[in-house]
């Protein structure tokens, strides 16, 4: 009797282990089921559904938020109770309480699925089309790809003289001076392309030494991709390996975002989830496949002429673009896989290309200093060499390379996410209404601001302010903002708030002071106390790393300062000056040069001389680990303040609550 009821039993535990209910996303229309008892944040994961998170879906960051509402859907053909979601968690009481989850709203990783439900998915809570702009800076080399292109016309064969058509092929390209032998995929083509076309065709070799395909003898050029693996987006550009043109250029949101929206947050998807980084992986290529589709189909080109695809990406998107699980490369000592040049055949990532495409990456310096920092050091090896040239790519980690007396030395610097609007109150991206442009009036305190999308300067005194759209701050706004408040003597060099200085325009909350930046009825914008700390930790963390390099190569000043990447393109240099991210630079000595990553992937398809050359100057770059210098925090502590403001009592901005954030971030 006792086992007859267990096994009762345990068939209603599977039973239970089975219900599965309808859930409907909108606006998107997406249709699928959910397991009792699966969050809402999942089940977007598994369904393709756009939905925002920064913490991978710990409840963390309150980013995907989700609207739900019981009723009867007849158009879905569902009737939604309102137990068909689990009850209010602590983490969403908190977050209401704080002001950070809107009435009506529900955390989506924090929601699990009961019964049928109906979520719509909000526009704050979906991935923006970015604005940002990967578009190539340009650059100066010869035209020497590994691919060209060589037309021969086969002598007819004799009975007397009568060798193999791959022979009389080899000796063909011997003409131009060419070595090379066919792979298989020409054998199998060779006879009816010579056939048909009085024994004339196209030989594709690659590297001088492989006849990897044979064309009919049309009009067909070879093209090449150069492509910027990057965290946040992926930028794609397209020459023609033929006469050397830029052919083709386009970018689009890395779709790994919604699994995390920072590294470590994806290595973390990764750890906790079995198959993650097949997942990652798959998601990447998908990407980088379809972009090359597209630049396809625009061009019409023919199935077999995209032949050679350059990448470049930091460590993290290296190995999982390869199909390498990035687990340890999120704890010390941060051990790659792979280190040098990488080639092989592009058929093994299913890219859609021609089955003789190859595809390479760049090699990483170390560490946390990936490709795309190689890349961009090809793109400025000519301006770097012989000189004080300090070039830093801003981002979730800062990649930092400063070359001085003949030394070059590379760190990567824990920045945080925060200059990309993580971590900050109203930080959004790039997009849209993103405000992007601050300025605050030395005598009113009165703040005015541009976004992105309108060229007129605007503040909440506009009476019509209530009708533009005005979305959050994005990076290049959350520089200019922190400077001006500091500038304004709003926030003393500590970075602590100054109320009394404009009492207006300030807000308690708490213990702390929130400052008003756009007031309206709905959805005004606050700088918070917690938004500057954000700020000095990745500032400082960047500033400590320059030191550390500087310290390391004893250079007392530099000719020059680069800003590589999307981001740095929208930077003025007088705020870049002015925030104290890099010690000892002016204004003046510091310039943009665009998606340098991207153009020293360019750089190397397009010849194989510079190929040969950074593979061998990457060997001469010193790798500085930050996370070991006891420098660091010394310099981490002093970089803190603010250049710009007043100096007042309890300037000092050190604190046991930074230091221990730091250990976290820099393990």
């Amino acid at each position: 009797m006792v086992g007859a009821a267990g096994a009762k039993a345990g068939g209603g535990v599977a039973e239970a282990a089975q219900l599965s209910h309808k859930v409907i996303f909108t606006p998107s229309g997406i249709r699928t089921t959910a397991k009792d008892g699966e969050s809402v944040y999942d089940v977007a994961l598994a369904s393709g559904v756009d939905i925002l998170s920064i913490c991978g879906g710990k409840g963390l960051c309150r980013r995907c938020q989700i609207e739900f509402q019981p009723g009867d859907y007849s158009k879905f053909g569902v009737k939604v109770e309102e137990g068909n979601l689990s009850g209010w968690t602590d983490s969403e009481e908190r977050a209401a309480k704080r002001g950070d989850l809107k009435p009506g709203r529900r955390l989506a990783c924090r929601a699990q699925v009961l019964g049928d439900v109906v979520v719509e998915v909000p526009g704050d809570s979906r991935h923006q089309v970015s604005s940002i702009s990967k578009d190539s800076t340009g650059f100066e080399t010869e035209l020497k790809p590994a691919i060209k292109l060589y037309m021969c016309k086969l002598p007819m064969p004799e009975l007397d003289h009568n060798p193999s058509d791959g022979e009389a092929l080899v000796e063909a390209l011997r003409e131009f001076g060419i070595e090379a032998q066919p792979e298989h995929r020409p054998l199998t083509k060779l006879q009816p392309i010579l056939a048909q076309n009085e024994r004339e065709l196209i030989a594709v070799v690659r590297d001088d030494k492989w006849i990897i395909d044979v064309w009919p003898p049309s009009p067909f050029d070879a093209y090449g991709a150069a492509i910027d693996i990057g965290s946040t987006s992926l930028a794609l550009y397209l020459y023609d390996l033929t006469n050397g043109a830029l052919v083709h250029q386009a970018s689009a949101m890395n779709p790994q975002i919604r699994y995390g929206e920072d590294l470590m947050s994806r290595v973390s998807y990764v750890m906790m989830n079995k198959g993650g980084e097949e997942r990652l992986t798959e998601e990447v290529r998908k990407a980088v496949s379809g972009m090359l589709e597209d630049a396809r189909a625009k061009l019409d080109l023919g199935p077999n002429q995209i032949l050679e695809v350059v990448l470049v990406g930091n460590p993290i998107m290296h190995h999982l673009f390869l199909g390498i699980n990035p687990v340890e490369l999120g704890q010390a000592p941060f051990t790659l896989a792979v280190k040098d040049w990488f080639e092989a055949p592009a058929w093994r990532f299913n890219l859609g290309i021609s089955e003789t495409a190859r595809i390479s990456m760049l090699p990483l310096i170390g560490g946390h200093v990936g490709a795309d920092t190689t890349g961009a050091y090809l793109s400025q090896l000519d301006v770097m060499t012989g000189r004080s040239v300090l070039l830093v790519d801003i981002g979730t980690n800062a990649e930092i390379v400063l070359s001085h007396g003949g030394k070059v030395a590379a760190c990567s610097s824990p920045t945080g996410p925060a200059f990309e609007g993580a971590e900050i109150s109203a930080g959004v991206r790039a997009t849209p209404g993103a405000i992007e442009r601050v300025r605050i009036d030395r005598e009113t305190f009165q703040p005015s601001f541009k976004v992105i999308g309108n060229d007129d300067w605007l503040s909440d005194a506009d009476p019509d302010i209530a009708d533009k759209r005005v979305v959050g701050i994005c990076g290049s706004g959350i520089f200019e903002v922190m400077v001006e408040l500091a500038s304004a003597g709003l926030v003393n060099k500590g970075g602590l708030f100054q109320p009394e200085a404009a009492p207006h325009r300030f807000i308690q909350e708490g213990q702390s002071w929130k400052y008003l930046l756009l007031d309206r009825p709905e959805n005004p914008l606050y700088v918070k106390q917690t938004d500057v700390r954000a700020v000095q930790l990745a500032k400082a963390a960047l500033a400590a790393g320059v030191n550390l390099l500087v310290d390391f190569l004893e250079c007392p000043a530099f000719d020059e300062v680069l800003l590589a990447g999307a981001f740095g393109t929208h930077l003025d240099s007088q705020y870049v000056a002015d925030i104290g991210i890099i010690p000892f630079a002016s204004a003046e000595q510091i310039r943009s040069v665009g998606n340098a990553a991207g153009m020293g992937a360019a750089m190397a398809l397009y010849n194989q001389d510079e190929k040969a050359r950074i593979i061998e100057a990457v060997k001469h770059v010193i790798k500085v680990e930050t996370a070991t210098e006891p420098k660091f925090q010394d310099y981490f502590v002093a970089a803190m303040q603010f250049p710009t403001a007043p100096s007042t009592d309890g300037d000092n901005a050190s604190g046991r609550g930074r230091r221990s954030r730091l250990r976290e971030r820099s393990r």
